[in-house]
């Protein structure tokens, strides 16, 4: 799924004149320095950055692991969130990636992160991004439980 992978520059210039942010969907590790690192920027007095790792328990079932599926549209819908959330605050710097595969317990899921002026900015954009992401962004999870069991979750 290469196609996925890497940053993306296309149909972003139009919202501000921010950097191009980096979006991600990935097969690889993610990487919290080289997401911390996207968010540089000198002006900015706030960074917000949202981590999201594989549990070891959802609802009451032991869960060993997870399978992450995106739809071929999946970076160009991620590429129109941020934008979205770019329009409406006007972020210094931003950033998204999902990772997509199978992961174990602890592993790093989806990584959303916002550079501001101020922290408030900052945090409210990330809880956006990663709410609309999580909603919009066709990326479906299927649970794999100790007991053999499995489960999908967020699938149209």
């Amino acid at each position: 799924m290469g196609y996925l992978t890497g940053a993306i520059n296309r149909n972003l210039e139009h919202v501000n004149s921010l950097p191009v942010p980096t979006i991600e969907i990935s097969e690889n590790p993610l990487s919290l320095d080289r997401s911390y690192e996207a968010l540089a920027d000198s002006r900015s007095g706030g960074v917000a950055l949202f981590v999201g790792r594989v549990r070891e328990e959802n609802e009451g079932k032991a869960v060993r692991g997870l399978t992450y599926t995106a739809h071929p549209t999946a970076l160009d819908r991620l590429a129109q969130v941020v934008a979205e959330v770019s329009a409406e605050f006007r972020p210094l710097q931003i950033m998204a990636a999902h990772r997509i595969g199978e992961l174990a317990i602890g592993e790093i899921a989806v990584i959303c992160g916002v550079a501001t002026v101020h922290r408030d900015d900052a945090f409210s954009a990330c809880q956006l991004l990663i709410d609309t992401l999580k909603n919009e962004v066709p990326i479906w999870k299927e649970e794999l439980y100790l007991d053999g069991s499995t489960h999908w979750v967020g699938t149209p």
